[in-house]
């Protein structure tokens, strides 16, 4: 038995077939929210079908390698990501308010997801390996000030242009820097400062339509209904809860319904964004609350087993991959979730696994990926540098 037939047994199976089952959920959710719309955006299940098949080797790929290879790859691929980002400045395309990069004519790129995925990569370097051969990083504020830069740069950058994407940045670097052996004190400065910009952020650095989606978004979740027009900012929103609140425990039953002068319609939703930013309502709708909580169930279990891997990683920087992917995961289902009941404000964050998409699905994949070598890696020896071993938790830190 070759050693890559083993780590292939070895795969954290239950795991997978978790992952699996949303995928295989999202294609059908999909399909219900888009095939009767005929047209190209009724082959989007396809298309997600494909983006699926492409996905598993990288999965696999990712899996099977050991990753200690992020210690030298995770910086190209922090560039890869700036370079990325900035090339859609120049020649990106406005699509539903959001820039992506074209390939080939159909394809659509977004680099915000793959700078977030080299962002995560980065941040287990700094907060796990660096302080192990470089002295100076063993003092928590430099590793501090190190990883603020590194999260700096992108999030100003994909700030400009989706803000939904940007806020993925916060409780990733906050996740990360809780299991980075970072102090407690550190992190109460740095929860004070972000309380104090944060009215700065939104006078300054939100654009308007994303001031109303805010203002929206309060006005709604404080019943005050009466401030919000509803055939402009607060059209989505009314649907939204118009099409959740009417699903009951059971929901309306899946597919498209006929009407009388034989013209398909989705329900109470159905703008062209339901098959990504607003799936969650289309699950809510046609299998009710039951579905509705069978999904948030389902996707809870993976970051449990998730959880699982990082208890089990062999050294601080698996740990730290492991964490970082878990909070990226949670807040785009949270906020996918939360936004399609109006617990949240409405940003563009699709539902991990479910919601369609190309490069998220592909990103979520290798994310996933990582998490599996992580465990297939678990038991492996650690490599050791001048007598110390990778794996050894002290920093020579004032914690």
């Amino acid at each position: 038995m070759t050693p890559l037939f083993k780590k292939f047994l070895g795969l954290n199976w239950p795991l997978f077939l978790n992952m699996a089952a949303l995928i295989i959920f999202g294609v059908y959710a999909i399909y219900n929210a888009s095939a009767y719309k005929g047209g190209s955006l009724g082959e989007v299940w396809n298309q997600q079908i494909k983006w699926a098949l492409i996905g598993l080797p990288v999965f696999f790929g990712a899996a099977l390698i050991d990753y200690k290879w992020v210690r030298w790859g995770a910086w190209p691929l922090y560039l890869l990501g700036i370079a990325a980002l900035i090339v859609l400045q120049v020649y990106g395309v406005e699509v539903l308010g959001q820039k992506r990069l074209r390939l080939g004519g159909t394809m659509e790129v977004q680099p915000s997801q793959i700078a977030i995925t080299a962002g995560i990569m980065s941040l287990a370097v700094v907060f796990g390996d660096l302080q192990r051969w470089i002295s100076v990083f063993r003092y928590p504020s430099v590793r501090l000030a190190v990883a603020g830069i590194i999260v700096a740069i992108p999030f100003v950058m994909v700030l400009k242009e989706d803000f939904g994407s940007a806020t993925v940045w916060g409780p990733v670097f906050c996740a990360m820097l809780l299991v980075g052996s970072i102090p407690f004190r550190y992190l109460i400065t740095l929860a004070l400062l972000v309380l104090c910009v944060i009215p700065i952020g939104y006078f300054f650095a939100l654009k308007p339509y994303q001031q109303k989606r805010i203002d929206t978004w309060i006005n709604l979740l404080t019943n005050q209904e009466h401030k919000v027009n509803l055939q402009d900012e607060g059209w989505v929103p009314n649907f939204l809860l118009t099409a959740v609140g009417s699903a009951g425990i059971e929901g309306k039953g899946p597919l498209s319904a006929k009407v009388a002068d034989n013209a398909s319609i989705h329900r109470t939703f159905f703008p062209n964004e339901s098959i990504n930013d607003f799936i969650f309502a289309v699950v809510c709708e046609e299998f009710g609350f039951r579905g509705a909580l069978l999904l948030l169930a389902v996707t809870s279990l993976l970051f449990m087993q998730c959880v699982f891997v990082a208890f089990f990683a062999r050294d601080q920087l698996g740990r730290l991959i492991v964490v970082g992917v878990v909070a990226m995961l949670f807040v785009h289902a949270f906020e996918n979730a939360g936004m399609n009941i109006i617990l949240m404000p409405i940003t563009g964050l699709p539902y991990p696994f479910v919601s369609y998409g190309g490069t998220f699905l592909v990103v979520c994949l290798f994310l996933m990926g990582m998490v599996q070598s992580v465990w297939i890696h678990r038991n492996t020896s650690p490599v050791k540098l001048s007598g110390r071993d990778w794996d050894d938790d002290s920093d020579g830190s004032d914690n």
